[in-house]
């Protein structure tokens, strides 16, 4: 493949917070003798969409991708046909990740790689034996409509600048100026493999509100994309859209969506806003090109009574083009819209890689990832977008082998906001679509990575073995202090790191290394053993949900330890009255520890009951989306998905699907289902890579009836919870597709 190599701009100059510069239009003529197929290459600092005699064939939304362009510079490949005489190439170029000043928080303003946009364009036939063109100073440049545009702010569009043509064949470019000659950028060139963004549906207002002189947009639920406007407005009547996840008394509230910090005052005004001027004729229409934006209600100001109607505006929502892999459904309301709110938290979450809110920060922030990651394998397929991830995660990782708790960063997340249980992302990201997929590449690409990693962690132990480096059980429910130690959840983050690893070096043959990533993990189950338990209440140090339940999980406990161990976090949860009372980290094991031990019932009143602090109670209070935490008066975000893993525990534990048990073979599936008194039925299925899995039970009388599918090539094992068997007194059997009749002893 030959890739493009000579980068253009159109300026100097970019974007501030106290000078806008416009996003410019690129056009390139070209003859060619014949009628024959090409193939383009454009590689962009920013985002970009490519235009060919006219007509737009850019892959999807906010194209390439988005990455530190000192690591990578991501290129997309098109298959043309070019015409017999002339044929025009036209490129949009925006800001993108390349200058993002309203990044300033996590220092995007400061990346060494902050630039004006630029790109690199190659147009060569298929057989790579011409090139048609490539990108030079010869290409005409012209400011665009586009006036400004911020990836995390909003953009402002002036329609007044709008050039017709400006991308089809027999335009006069003549007054136009040439493009400017770039230094190429540092990072590596290399076609993106991620899914596209693309738009999944699009939804209409369910109201619309007065506000003094504004209106507000309410579309019903949260989501994440941009607004289509359309409008007959007067020339240079200017329309602001400005967009945030709730209310407060009638009013839009956007205090959730950023931070009070610097530049309070001037970012509240400006945040997730999006501005048209318009040129004054009928039927205008505009969405945004090169921003996008966390929402269910949207503020519109400037415009009047009679245009204030449904057909206004209209939500696009985008995701990146992830498809279903299964999905749980139940006899009670309640699971099922839990069930609703965390795909459509994963979903608009996913902007090639997974953010950790679409409004406020939309950062890849690396914990968000791995605690969701196994639901989201089991939900959607994320693999391709998460490899292409995981190429840049190992990029980020500095020297000493450390991890910063964003990728892409600038630099930003290596004093503050990693950590094991953030680091852990380098492990499950590979290690669970090795569970669900069977796939190795990214354990063979990440390897090195793994490598580095583990020498890293046996650097940042204390006197007695044991870590506590990083950001511990976020988000504690109604608190913002974990009860769980530091030196607790990072070094039983450590271990697991360390054993996942062992697994996938074992999974690719690398022997030696799997043996080292034992032993670090010996090392830290050791001092976990040796400094972190009471022995004679069999308590770990905090004595929480937390702590209990991941010493629990992750193996810390010996067999004739587990029972008494398990009976301590039962205490815990019934002295919290049977609520939650932990974190993220204690929250993705808490419901799997009770299922193993036969309390489904239980984990399940946990996550349903109305009352703060649970799940239900989020339902109660009007969530559309996961929030981000658990306080009664205030959220302080409310689209995350790192609580998501509940999803995952409706397929596996209620309906009981639990793909490839032993970790080594993708062919095998355990059924074992927990049928939990509070429903009369449940069903799930899961698309394994053999085909469709898919378990339902039904409550007939004292009996269940138990339906099951399963791929001819697979072994399927059904086991039945204390109090059930077969007809023929059976608690375990290899099963096939049928329907099978569970008895109530």
């Amino acid at each position: 493949m030959i890739y493009p190599k000579k980068f253009i701009k159109a300026s100097t100059e970019y974007n501030t917070f106290e000078k806008n510069v416009p996003a410019y239009y690129f056009r390139k003529t070209f003859n060619a003798a014949t009628e024959l197929k090409a193939k383009i290459i454009i590689a962009t600092c920013g985002f970009y969409e490519l235009y060919v005699n006219g007509e737009n064939v850019t892959k999807g939304f906010l194209a390439p991708y988005i990455s530190n362009t000192d690591d990578y510079v991501y290129c997309d490949e098109y298959e043309i046909t070019v015409d017999k005489g002339e044929n025009v190439i036209g490129v949009l170029l925006g800001n993108g990740f390349q200058n993002n000043p309203g990044g300033y928080i996590w220092d995007f303003d400061k990346a060494s790689f902050r630039s004006a946009p630029m790109y690199s364009v190659i147009c060569q036939t298929l057989d790579e034996k011409e090139i048609l063109f490539e990108s030079d100073n010869t290409f005409k440049i012209s400011p665009s409509p586009i006036r400004s545009d911020d990836y995390r702010f909003g953009e402002y569009y002036d329609a007044n600048y709008e050039i017709s043509g400006w991308n089809k064949k027999g335009f006069n470019d003549s007054s136009w100026d040439n493009a400017l000659t770039a230094k190429p950028p540092k990072g590596e060139l290399k076609i993106c493999e991620a899914d596209p963004i693309i738009k999944s549906t699009e939804i209409r207002p369910v109201r619309i509100l007065k506000d003094g002189d504004s209106y507000i947009y309410d579309f019903g639920v949260s989501d994440a994309g941009v607004c289509r406007l359309c409008v007959n407005g007067k020339k240079g009547q200017k329309i602001e859209l400005q967009h945030a996840d709730t209310l407060k008394d009638g009013k839009l509230y956007v205090n959730n969506v950023w931070f009070y910090r610097e530049n309070w005052e001037r970012d509240k005004d400006i945040v997730h806003k999006d501005t048209y001027i318009c040129k004054g004729e009928e039927n205008e229409v505009y969405q945004p090109t090169f921003t996008y934006h966390g929402f269910r209600y949207v503020k519109v100001d400037g415009i009047t009574e009679e245009q204030a109607t449904d057909d206004l505006l209209t939500y696009l929502v985008y995701h990146s083009d992830l498809k279903t892999m299964g999905d749980f459904h139940c006899s009670d309301d309640t699971v099922n819209k839990l069930q609703e709110i965390t795909r459509r938290s994963v979903l608009s979450n996913f902007y090639y890689f997974p953010t950790d809110c679409p409004q406020r920060e939309k950062n890849g922030w690396t914990a968000d990832a791995a605690l969701s990651c196994e639901h989201t394998l089991i939900n959607f397929n994320p693999e391709n977008s998460y490899r292409e991830w995981m190429r840049n995660i190992c990029k980020a990782q500095n020297e000493q082998g450390a991890l910063p708790g964003i990728v892409p960063t600038g630099g930003w997340g290596f004093e503050w906001g990693n950590g094991p249980a953030w680091d852990c992302v380098l492990a499950y990201l590979p290690y669970y679509t090795y569970v669900y997929r069977g796939n190795t590449e990214m354990i063979r690409e990440s390897a090195d990575s793994f490598m580095a990693y583990l020498k890293y962690l046996t650097t940042r132990t204390d006197d007695k073995g044991l870590i506590h480096i990083g950001l511990g059980d976020w988000c504690h429910v109604n608190t913002d202090t974990p009860k769980a130690p530091l030196e607790v959840t990072d070094s039983v983050m450590s271990m697991d790191i360390a054993n996942k690893m062992a697994v996938m070096f074992k999974a690719v043959g690398m022997t030696k290394e799997a043996d080292f990533a034992v032993s670090v993990s010996e090392s830290f189950k050791k001092a976990i053993r040796d400094n972190l338990i009471d022995y004679d209440t069999m308590l770990a140090k905090g004595n929480c949900q937390t702590s209990q339940a991941m010493l629990l999980y992750y193996g810390v406990f010996n067999k004739d330890e587990q029972k008494q161990a398990f009976e301590q976090l039962l205490n815990l949860i019934h002295d919290a009255d049977d609520h939650i009372d932990l974190g993220v980290l204690g929250a993705r094991v808490i419901f799997h520890v009770l299922s193993d031990y036969g309390y489904s019932d239980l984990a399940l009143k946990m996550i349903t009951r109305p009352d703060f602090p649970s799940y239900g109670n989020w339902l109660q209070r009007g969530a559309t989306t996961l929030w981000e935490d658990f306080h009664p008066d205030y959220v302080s975000s409310m689209n995350h998905h790192f609580w998501g893993d509940i999803s995952g525990w409706f397929i596996k534990s209620i309906a009981g699907i639990q793909l490839n048990p032993d970790i080594d073979n993708v062919m095998e599936v355990n059924i074992k289902p927990s049928f939990v008194q509070m429903l009369d039925n449940a069903s799930a299925y899961h698309i394994a890579p053999a085909g469709k899995i898919s378990s339902s039970w039904e409550r007939i009388g004292s009996d269940i009836i138990l339906k099951l599918e399963i791929p001819e090539n697979m072994t399927a094992t059904v086991i039945l919870e204390d109090g059930y068997c077969f007809g023929d007194g059976a608690s375990t059997k290899l099963v096939s597709t049928g329907e099978y009749r569970i008895k109530n002893i």
